[in-house]
């Protein structure tokens, strides 16, 4: 077997400033669902939809389909540093890195900080911050199957991955394709990219892979690190 491939990795932002106490969008109830999940099997689906992030969906939504309109997400790359390449027989999705600095992007942030919060207080995992990006994949797209951090690197610790599509069926294909931890060639889950699902896995731990998509596929990738503010490569 193929030894697994890493994503590009690009220096980002801190954490957010704490929430204010009254701005809750992720309850308890879900984050000891969240770490049940990642306790339990390495990973955990939920769906996101309600009354708190609906009006955040769609403004996602909104932002990530005027940047590809508009040609201004890339093509992403596998590695890190010096070694960083583009290979599109492994990966051929286009993204662009969040900063945090529109409205939606902020309010995204403190859900993100919320998650954060709940996981160090349920797991002690010592997550410092986060990095997050969109993705695209356009027909006849995929990434295929990897792990998002090297055992021991202390940076990616936690990885969640939100969509953003209306009406997705199976036969659109782009579905995650989610392996066992203990054995990297068994399949242990098939999540559908549909609008408002939730991802999460440990990040050394379980191998994944985007199959390929039928028609034009948008989400949000974030991984919870450990490591304090790299410098810049």
């Amino acid at each position: 077997m193929n030894a697994p491939v890493l994503p590009e990795v690009v220096p980002l932002i801190p954490t957010v400033s704490p929430l204010a106490a009254d701005y809750r969008v992720v309850d308890e109830i879900c984050l000891d669902e969240l770490a049940a999940g990642l306790t339990g099997s390495g990973w955990v689906s939920r769906d996101f939809r309600g009354l708190q992030t609906d009006e955040l969906l769609a403004g996602l939504q909104s932002e990530v389909s005027v940047l590809h309109h508009n040609n201004a997400m890339k093509m992403a790359g596998i590695g890190r540093g010096a070694g960083a390449a583009r290979d599109p027989s492994i990966r051929r999705d286009r993204i662009a890195w969040l900063q945090g600095e529109t409205p939606t992007q902020a309010r995204l942030f403190r859900c993100l900080e919320q998650i954060r919060e709940g996981l160090n207080q349920r797991l002690f995992l010592g997550l410092r911050r986060f990095e997050c990006h969109y993705a695209t994949y356009e027909p006849g797209a995929f990434y295929r199957k990897h792990i998002d951090s090297f055992r021991g690197r202390a940076s990616r610790v936690v990885s969640l991955v939100l969509y953003l599509n209306d009406d997705w069926l199976a036969a659109d294909g782009g579905a995650l394709q989610i392996f066992s931890r203990a054995n990297s060639n068994e399949i242990c889950g098939t999540v559908l990219p549909t609008l408002g699902r939730v991802v999460l896995f440990m990040s050394e731990e379980i191998p994944h892979e985007v199959l390929t998509v039928r028609r034009t596929r948008h989400s949000l990738a974030c991984w919870f690190r450990q490591d304090e503010v790299p410098i810049p490569l």
